[in-house]
């Protein structure tokens, strides 16, 4: 018998002891190789004085190779049946915090202490297929003190926040990995290391985040504003993304006029665009918003 089949049988013998049913709701798949949660806190380069935050804990079977190696871990669970499992399963360790909520319901401003002298605060998570994109862009956008995010996500998702300009998966989420944070892709993990296993392979992801965004705007907003409205259909121009998707109170004339004074074609499209691009279209937007809306001055795009 391989180590994979003993931890699965483990964990249907736990599970039925405490009269757990997997709910499809919350996309749950808990990994049954014992190598792989010890090589994502590998990757996720966890310390002896790191506080990590842990949303979707499961059985805890990352929980415990990060209690071992970490400070402190909070461990956010958002299926209350699982409670009791994970507090039996961590019963040992006295430095794991668990909370039953629902991480896109809390805010994230004070997860981690504020007086850390020395340490790293990091992210770890085995994300629910269903709602990774959600959850990765709240912390993102959040604005929370963290170091690293190291995530395993299905392996088209890591593909989309890794991809190139002009491909298929570049997009806003792309836009927004890049603009945070350096991505690195770890490794690839197969539907066969899951009870139950998933219908996809997952790839571990680590996102460390920028000391400072690598492209300077004086409206973030409105840079993401922009970036969203580009690929809400990516088959519009980006003139059309921003006629529709904004409300700058200008005509597509406009629009148009600022796209080729940056040297695009009038047809370009999100897709096309790199981040230092979308940069770059931003402050002309935000250099004309200062004027207010319907006063239109050519001399901005000059």
């Amino acid at each position: 018998m391989n180590s994979a089949y003993i931890e699965r049988r483990r964990m249907e013998e736990v599970l039925h002891r405490h009269g757990f049913r997997f709910q499809k709701k919350y996309g749950q798949n808990f990994l049954v190789d014992p190598g792989i949660p010890e090589a994502i806190v590998e990757a996720a380069g966890v310390g002896e004085d790191d506080t990590v935050l842990e949303i979707g804990p499961g059985m805890g079977t990352m929980t415990v190779p990060l209690a071992k190696r970490a400070k402190k871990v909070i461990a956010v669970e958002i299926d209350d049946h699982l409670i009791p499992v994970l507090e039996e399963e961590l019963e040992r360790y006295n430095n794991v915090e668990i909370i039953r909520n629902d991480i896109m319901k809390m805010s994230l401003d004070d997860i981690f202490p504020k007086d850390t002298e020395k340490g790293a605060k990091r992210i770890v998570a085995n994300l629910p297929y269903y709602i990774t994109t959600p959850i990765l862009m709240k912390l993102l956008e959040s604005g929370m003190d963290y170091t690293s995010i190291t995530v395993m996500v299905q392996r088209e998702v890591a593909e989309r926040m890794t991809a190139s300009p002009g491909t298929k998966s570049y997009g806003a989420l792309t836009l927004a990995v890049s603009y945070y944070t350096n991505p690195r892709i770890d490794f690839t993990i197969e539907p066969d290391s899951f009870f139950p296993p998933p219908k996809v392979d997952s790839t571990v992801i680590t996102l460390t985040k920028h000391a400072n965004p690598p492209v300077e705007v004086d409206d973030e907003k409105l840079l993401f504003d922009l970036i969203r409205a580009s690929f809400n259909q990516r088959r519009k121009t980006l003139v059309n993304g921003i006629s529709h998707g904004m409300n700058l109170g200008l005509s597509k004339d406009e629009i148009s006029e600022i796209l080729v004074s940056l040297g695009h074609s009038p047809t370009v499209r999100g897709e096309a665009l790199s981040l230092e691009q979308f940069a770059e279209i931003a402050q002309r937007l935000a250099a004309y918003h200062k004027l207010g809306a319907n006063t239109f001055d050519p001399d901005i795009i000059r």
